[in-house]
């Protein structure tokens, strides 16, 4: 057995944009392995990350869309690179996500965690079946307090540690800050989407997400933002989101990808998608529109569609796969 710490933090943005717990993580593990006497690797990843993930969370944002970098640090980083790096020395890699799994005639199939608020199969939906096969979950079946049982009672010293929060580089490092660091301001007009008037100017609209409310300060609010023209670099804002018009019972994923296969008819049946993290799923209806895009009913209404995110797809307790927004 063998514990390994990947670093993917960013030292040049580090040095700019503010604290990283990776010190503290860093020394909670030495603890940890010293402790109960296991070898403890580091593994360099940060040029990988830069790549894979930084590169097209960058490249998406100033499209205009909402990227979602965790998705893509999983498959490409954690059960991608990190792979490579160790290579065939390790039959199976134990990760901390609350996850679980079934093998089923030879096939590796994902499925919820126990603790369906901490569940993080959203973020794995994106993994190949050769990176689930060699993934195992143990605390898929626990609840997050009986993992803070169990700390205590073998004595780790991380055992009263708060949750992680946020994307996985960033840390303590805000988000607008990090992208403000990348690219810059763009000043535009916020504009009224009922009535066109303008309202006031943004700083750039890769600062904005669709369904967004934080960070529009007007008066007369709550304010949401509610569409983006690029070309134009203007953020349209509505203080009447919630209404129905504002509401969609539809969109359309491209990219579509499947863990362990395309789902069956049984499963199509049973679909359900979640456009976000957390425990918000939608009955679903799935509509190919050929090999890797579909239109997607849903149950109800959302008002958060946005293009770039991912959508993910369940079927009773298993995570079939994703696609992209668009």
């Amino acid at each position: 057995m063998t514990a390994f710490y990947l670093k993917i933090w960013l030292e040049d943005e580090l040095k700019f944009l503010g604290d990283c717990p990776w010190e503290e993580d860093l020394r909670y593990l030495r603890e940890i392995c010293s402790t109960s006497h296991i070898p403890l690797k580091i593994i360099n990843l940060q040029k990988e990350y830069h790549r894979e993930v930084v590169s097209y969370a960058l490249r998406e944002i100033k499209k205009g869309r909402t990227p979602n970098s965790d998705l893509l640090c999983n498959s490409k980083i954690k059960f991608g690179k990190f792979y490579q790096k160790i290579g065939a020395e390790f039959d199976l890699i134990a990760s901390g996500h609350y996850a679980d799994k079934k093998i089923i005639k030879g096939v590796h199939y994902l499925k919820k965690a126990k603790d369906s608020l901490k569940d993080q199969t959203y973020f794995l939906a994106y993994l190949s079946q050769e990176q689930l096969k060699r993934a195992i979950f143990p605390l898929g079946r626990y609840l997050k307090k009986n993992v803070r049982t169990l700390a205590k009672e073998f004595g780790l010293p991380n055992q009263a540690r708060r949750d992680s929060q946020g994307i996985c580089f960033l840390g303590q490092i805000k988000y607008n800050d990090f992208v403000r660091y990348h690219l810059g301001e763009k000043p535009g007009d916020l504009v009224n989407f009922d009535s066109g008037e303008k309202m006031g100017r943004h700083r750039g609209y890769w600062f904005y997400t669709i369904g967004q409310r934080k960070g529009i300060e007007l008066s007369g609010g709550p304010w949401y933002t509610v569409q983006k023209d690029i070309r134009k670099n203007i953020v349209y804002i509505s203080n009447s989101y919630h209404d129905r018009s504002k509401k969609r019972d539809h969109f359309r994923v491209e990219d579509l990808h499947w863990l362990s296969g395309p789902p069956s008819k049984q499963q199509l049946a049973r679909l359900q998608v979640k456009v976000r993290h957390g425990e918000k799923l939608y009955a679903a209806v799935f509509q190919p529109l050929g090999v890797k895009q579909a239109a997607i009913s849903i149950s109800g209404s959302d008002q958060g569609f946005a293009a770039g995110q991912f959508a993910v797809f369940y079927s009773g307790d298993y995570c079939l796969g994703c696609g992209t927004i668009c």
